[in-house]
């Protein structure tokens, strides 16, 4: 049986410290079982005795490795694809009254970003729902940018291979849209998965490397790890990364809070930009 290492007020403190600096995650005191079985794991394989010469490792000697494993470890990705149906029905519907207004435009571009990815299942959903829907978009500058701040579950969502039980609780209609693999597992097509571009982001980051603008952002089940003060900040800042009338998705246990003032709610979880301003291609 592996050993947990006990958590003192102090270690805690510090540990709760460093992952808001560096990430913008506020832990509650719910969050110590969490931590003691998460960062058990690292503290053993570096071959360190506790939690308090684990941080002093990290403050003295820690490599950009070492602090990236520390934000993997204590972030948690739970997701599945079509998850809050109601969005993916909504951006059909927003989508089509897009490709209708740009018809005669020369550039047929659609940007969406996917922030807080995880292991894909969102940003290949949003691809497989509207490819499926308007087949059309084949012939557009559709592009998909998919971020999370764990390396770990990026690599696995790059792979765009997920077990077959990914599948359970979808309609027939829908399991066909993915590969049956050989053994067993299911793969995104690869034209569904070449549309989408996974990238390690913080959104704590100043500035984001991206411009914009984004026709629709995902930010669902993100803020709920921060503070109200860093939420405000992040949804500010998709609302100016975000085109005129562009759509905010969210999480159904999220709000916008003092970040909402640049939003008009439409409907559950979805927000729209009245933002009138015009802003610079990516």
């Amino acid at each position: 049986m592996e050993v947990e290492f006990p958590l003192s007020e102090r270690d805690f403190s510090r540990i709760r410290e460093r992952v808001y600096a560096v990430a913008g995650i506020s832990l509650s005191d719910a969050k110590r079982t969490l931590v003691v079985a998460r960062l058990s794991k690292v503290v053993r394989a570096l071959r360190l005795n506790s939690f308090d010469s684990y941080l002093d490792y990290l403050e003295r000697h820690g490599t950009a490795d070492d602090s990236q494993e520390f934000v993997n470890a204590l972030t948690t990705n739970l997701t599945r694809f079509w998850r809050e149906d109601h969005h993916f029905a909504h951006l059909v519907d927003y989508v089509g009254d897009l490709m209708k207004a740009r018809a005669s435009q020369s550039s047929k571009r659609l940007r969406i970003w996917s922030a807080g990815c995880s292991t894909g299942q969102e940003p290949y959903t949003i691809a497989l729902t509207l490819l499926s829907a308007l087949p059309e978009l084949k012939r557009w500058d559709f592009k998909i940018l998919a971020t999370d701040i764990d390396t770990a579950v990026i690599a696995k969502a790059a792979s765009a291979t997920y077990p077959d039980s990914e599948l359970n609780g979808l309609s027939p209609e829908r399991t066909r849209l993915f590969d049956k693999l050989s053994d067993g597992r299911i793969k995104v097509p690869a034209a569904v998965a070449s549309l989408v571009s996974f990238k390690q982001l913080n959104l704590m980051s100043t500035p984001w490397p991206m411009k914009g603008p984004f026709d629709a952002v995902f930010c669902r089940n993100v803020a709920i790890y921060f503070d109200k003060p860093t939420q405000a900040q992040v949804f500010g800042r998709l609302g100016a990364i975000l085109a005129p009338g562009g759509f905010l998705y969210i999480g159904h246990s999220e709000n916008l809070g003092a970040g909402g003032a640049g939003f008009r709610l439409v409907g559950k979880t979805i927000y729209q930009s009245r933002s009138e301003r015009a802003k610079d291609a990516a």
